[in-house]
């Protein structure tokens, strides 16, 4: 839902189910072990920091990381040091510097500057922002609350109220709201995913002011009228339609449903029709003062943004929010996942859309980085693409040579305490079976006999497309905010190198082996699957002989 000229595709469903190395809110990466408690209570409201304590750190962990890492760049950085010596002398002449002073700069190119700053209001709302100078920003609300969060009668709750944001508040009407927009040039945008509510605004860094004011008055003054609520009811009513003919969101929302049946993580984002029609404003207050605490809410900056002066405009606008419950604090439900299927055969249909999935880790688990790298060594691929037979991913060049596919997708999706890992691809019918038979053939050979030279390909290719990821203050600032809540601190690229260089064949095969070997996986398939071998079979596909 958005407001002003859209920046990418529309914010209404957030794009986790297409992702293919970072998850669900898209997008954000790991914790070291031993984390993952202290980073859930404090997203859900821990004492930690206690209440009534302000915290103020400079991304404590890069500092960490220039300490601990220094002595090691020194060596590596001992030319770039004596260029900058040279460079130094000419520019400052009958001044020479020394190989100690001309390595730090070195040192903190290296250690991910500039770095993330990360204070704690009194009410547990964190806020959190890197400057780069530039001259626009992106300012934005990260709330731990989503779909996840949401029962069966209420399923679709945060989303509708995703479509409420923008309709006019207690100070501005939905014009007044649109023609300031307009007006400072600026983008207001939202997206609701199934652990996290996002609201965001990317305008010039001298309105960075207004923009959090505007965002603030959002989340706290939002009329929700009645005649407003009639309106987007329509308008989901109408989404939901255009929902359904995009497959790939329809297979995705069925694997979810086969592989979480019955809690929440299976239910849609978008919530079923009953519930879209019967919704109304009292249910859409409720969810707001359950969830909207402060603990729970992250507000992140990127580009050209003064922390400091972030976090004066966090405490007049958001000081107030609430950080206790009138009841028990809502827990996070749990998920188990169900090795099972859905199978939705339409022969009319021209292709076959097909998921297949094994239990995989949450976010701070410490084998998501070797199933990330293992989900980059399967990698996608696409007729469109050139030179299918000699693409590095084995997959590929199968699916080119014997034309399995018209195309595939591997993807890693991470929830908080569980996952998904497995592959999307769309077939033609007479092509299903030998498909299936070859990507369960791949993940044997994951666990059992993939080289050194792949898995350092799959390094390297990752760690690109993290970085591609991060460019602009809109990613940047994402990354910010999900991370936050993920893991309550922003993670330095150093230490995500050091963690990924660290993965070797030998912990792929480990890892894959511990989540692929003998499990049963949930698969989703939709159109002419008449040749989409029975669940037995290809459960079977999961077990091999093992020496």
């Amino acid at each position: 839902m958005q407001v002003g000229t859209p920046l990418k595709t529309s914010g209404k469903r957030h794009p986790n189910m297409q992702q293919i190395t970072t998850v669900e809110t898209g997008e954000g990466l790991l914790l070291l072990p031993g984390r993952r408690g202290a980073c859930q209570a404090q997203s859900r409201g821990s004492p930690s920091p206690s209440p009534g304590s302000e915290i103020t750190s400079s991304c404590s962990l890069a500092r960490f990381w220039k300490e601990k890492m220094a002595a090691s760049l020194a060596r590596s950085s001992a030319f770039a040091g004596r260029l900058v010596s040279r460079r130094s002398a000419l520019s400052f002449p009958g001044k020479r510097w020394g190989r100690s002073r001309a390595t730090q700069p070195a040192a903190e190119v290296l250690l991910n500057v500039p770095e993330t700053k990360v204070s704690v209001l009194q009410n547990g709302l964190r806020v959190a922002s890197e400057d780069s100078g530039m001259s626009t920003c992106t300012v934005g609300l990260w709330i731990d609350a989503g779909s996840r969060y949401e029962n069966q009668l209420n399923n679709g709750t945060a989303h509708f109220l995703e479509h409420m944001a923008f309709k006019g508040t207690k100070k501005r009407s939905q014009l007044d709201l649109e023609l300031e927009i307009e007006n400072m040039g600026a983008h207001l945008n939202a997206y609701t995913s199934r652990e996290q509510t996002v609201y965001y605004a990317k305008a010039f860094s001298k309105d960075l002011p207004r923009a959090v004011e505007i965002l603030a008055d959002i989340i706290q003054n939002s009329t929700l009228g009645e005649t407003e609520i009639e309106r987007e009811r329509g308008v989901i009513l109408r989404e939901m339609q255009e929902v359904e003919t995009n497959l790939q969101e329809v297979v995705f929302d069925y694997l979810h449903a086969t592989a979480y049946q019955h809690t929440a993580l299976g239910r849609t984002i978008l919530g079923p029709t009953e519930n879209i029609k019967s919704i109304n404003r009292n249910d859409l207050v409720e969810y707001i003062t359950t969830h909207y605490k402060g603990p729970r809410i992250v507000l992140a900056s990127a580009g050209g943004v003064s922390h400091g002066q972030l976090l004066d405009l966090a405490k007049y606008y958001f000081g107030e929010l609430p950080d206790t419950y009138e009841g028990e604090m809502p827990a996070l439900p749990p998920c188990n996942f169900t090795g099972s299927e859905i199978r939705v055969r339409d022969d009319k249909m021209a292709l076959a859309h097909i998921a297949l999935a094994v239990e995989a880790v949450g976010w701070a688990h410490p084998d998501t980085i070797p199933l990330m790298v293992a989900n980059t060594l399967i990698g996608n691929w696409d007729r469109s693409f050139g030179g299918g037979v000699n693409l590095s991913s084995k997959l590929a060049q199968m699916a080119c040579h014997g034309n399995l596919c018209h195309s595939f997708q591997s993807f890693n999706t991470c929830y908080t305490d569980t996952g998904l890992w497995g592959l999307y691809m769309v077939c033609e019918p007479n092509t299903v079976e030998d498909m299936m038979h070859f990507v369960q053939r791949e993940w044997i050979r994951l666990c059992t006999s993939v080289t050194e030279s792949e898995v350092a390909r799959a390094r390297n290719l990752l760690k690109t497309n993290m970085l591609l990821q991060l460019d602009g203050s809109t990613p940047i600032c994402e990354d910010i905010g999900r991370q936050m809540l993920c893991y309550n601190r922003r993670i330095p690229l150093p230490e995500l190198d050091v963690r990924i260089d660290a993965v070797d064949a030998k912990t792929i095969r480990d890892v894959c082996t511990k989540y692929i070997y003998d499990k049963c996986p949930a698969v989703a398939a939709v159109g002419p699957i008449e040749q989409l071998p029975d669940y037995n079979r290809i459960q079977r596909g999961m077990y091999w002989l093992r020496s």
